[in-house]
């Protein structure tokens, strides 16, 4: 499969009409060649794949990669760059301009002086990150064991929360869980955030202790083998008063329209649309401030992007969440959010979504 992956960046390579590429990526990286060290880079031309890295690393490299070449490093970058690159000698060297600082920028170019190369750097933007929008079989399988984790989290927990418990403690019983039955370190802090907090989209979890009738959301996501999962549940201790559940169903509304709408060729704009319009139809579209859904894989936000100005197009094979969201400054918020992937045109919902 990274036979494939990497075939596919080569022709990324003649499209962007460039000689090579440098990945600085850690999940791109990882994506291209299986390397899990936390430094290293990857150089890829048509015909040579390099990867240099360390001498924490060597063995790693020797144990998981097979499709590249390990060029050793020692020294500053502006000590082993040059002669690094110097081994394919491209006249266009691409390089991802996202991934990489203008300190690190203008070391690249000093050590290509230091070895009389005369390669030119070009900033890419999205090469490789493009190309993973699109899962395969490998991808999927790491994908739905990280949803069934958290999906076994959220339902064993809410079974044993009880009045007294704080965000941070919640908090702490999901990450727990999770890790206990087979999350590497978590796709993100757990989000545990309860009355006036649950306002805020991605507020941190406090001491402040959970009340009976007041929103509670919850937002979570393991990791396997790398890959990650994204949910987000809204719950209630005791009986919830009137606002919540009213916000709840035009939530369940949007969410369902989205689902039902949603399908291959439509760009992320036009997704984000097919549950906004419901929200802004019950009068709060001001408090959905964020997009309806993000791509999820090696990294928890990742494209495709679905949100009011995506031109992403959705494709079989990319998986996304569908998150609508309304925040009440002063009172709370609620959130929904479940993992889906396009099969055959239409979504499968890979979480096990809520009914009601």
């Amino acid at each position: 499969m990274r036979k494939a992956r990497i075939n596919n960046l080569v022709d990324q390579l003649e499209t962007n009409n460039l000689d090579a590429i440098i990945i600085s990526s850690p999940q791109n990286r990882t994506y291209l060649s299986g390397f899990s060290g936390s430094s290293g880079y990857l150089l890829i031309s048509r015909d040579k794949r390099l990867l240099a890295t360390d001498f924490r690393y060597f063995e790693h490299v020797e144990k998981e990669v097979s499709e590249f070449t390990l060029f050793k490093i020692h020294g500053k970058i502006e000590e082993w760059f040059g002669e690094f690159v110097g081994l394919i000698k491209p006249e266009k060297l691409g390089f991802e301009s996202e991934h990489i600082s203008i300190a690190d920028h203008n070391s690249l170019n000093n050590s290509l002086k230091k070895f009389n190369l005369k390669t030119r750097l070009v900033a890419t933007k999205g090469v490789v990150e493009t190309l993973r929008m699109v899962k395969d079989k490998k991808e999927l399988d790491f994908i739905k064991r990280a949803v069934a984790i958290s999906q076994d989290a959220i339902d064993s927990v809410c079974e044993s929360i009880g009045q007294g418990i704080s965000e941070i403690e919640l908090a702490w019983e999901m990450e727990k869980h999770m890790r206990e039955h087979g999350s590497q370190a978590l796709a993100f802090d757990v989000i545990c955030a309860s009355g006036p907090n649950s306002a805020l989209p991605h507020a941190r979890p406090s001491g402040r202790l959970i009340r009976l009738g007041e929103p509670v959301i919850l937002d979570f996501g393991a990791r396997v083998c790398g890959y990650t999962s994204d949910i987000t549940r809204t719950i209630c201790l005791g009986r919830p008063d009137s606002r919540f559940e009213k916000l709840y169903n035009i939530l369940v509304d949007a969410r369902n329209a989205a689902q039902e709408s949603i399908v291959a060729g439509m760009k992320g704009c036009q997704a984000d649309q097919s549950a906004r319009r419901v929200i802004e139809k019950a009068g709060y579209g001001r408090y959905f401030g964020h997009g309806l859904g993000h791509g999820v894989g090696l990294e928890v936000h990742e494209g495709p992007s679905l949100s009011p100005l995506s031109s992403d197009y959705l494709k079989d094979g990319m998986v996304f969440t569908i998150e609508p969201g309304i925040y009440l400054p002063g009172w709370g918020g609620l959130r929904i959010e479940d993992d889906y992937l396009m099969v055959n045109g239409r979504l499968e919902v890979l979480s096990n979504k809520i009914n009601q």
